[in-house]
């Protein structure tokens, strides 16, 4: 008697390395510390970060938002072209991601000079204070991810040998721009929008 065997279904892999996930972990961690330190200290002042908030342009974290969330739709399209060995397509994907992280890194200067030499000056508030920390801390992160992004493009642009290396990379990559973004939705409704 001949036994039918049935295919084993074979198990979800974690995109990446798994060693840059006790990395993303620990960032986030150090993140929820800011969060929750931030939101001890405005609930110290409510008024005064209520109203600091509003000297902040909302148009221009709308704006950083629509940046970041298309940057990690480019980044998802490219990691779906490497996988379909579209490198062409992926190396543009990611490219247009960068150019998305450039956007807001200049976007973020403006801000952060017009806030500079408005109204606030260099008078910095409690409020001000953590606004610059907080973001400045997102703000390293992002040009780390210029740099990942980078790497990304370097190595969609490769073929052959060590393609299972290859895309490991890549996804631990667009893991971490996913990270970068992820802070980012978190941090805006925090400064911008909590009054």
């Amino acid at each position: 008697m001949t036994t039918v065997s049935q295919p084993v279904a074979e198990g979800r892999q974690i995109p990446g390395e798994s060693g840059v996930w006790v990395f993303f972990f620990g960032d986030m961690v150090i993140f929820l510390i800011f969060f929750v330190a931030y939101l001890v200290h405005r609930a110290g002042a409510p008024e005064l970060f209520a109203q600091s908030s509003q000297e902040l342009g909302l148009a221009m974290g709308v704006a950083n938002t629509l940046v970041l969330l298309s940057s990690s739709l480019l980044v998802v399209l490219g990691l779906g072209a490497v996988r379909r060995e579209g490198r062409s397509v992926a190396v543009g994907a990611f490219r247009g991601a960068m150019a998305c992280g450039v956007l807001f890194v200049v976007l973020k200067a403006f801000e952060y000079t017009h806030i500079a030499s408005g109204t606030t000056g260099l008078d910095l508030n409690a409020f001000f204070s953590w606004y610059f920390v907080l973001t400045g801390v997102h703000l390293v992160h992002v040009l780390i991810g210029l740099g990942v992004l980078g790497l990304m493009v370097s190595r969609a642009r490769q073929s052959g040998d060590g393609a299972e290396k290859r895309m490991m990379v890549i996804e631990s990559g667009a893991c971490f721009w996913h990270l970068v973004d992820l802070l980012w939705m978190l941090i805006f409704p925090l400064l911008y929008l909590v009054a």
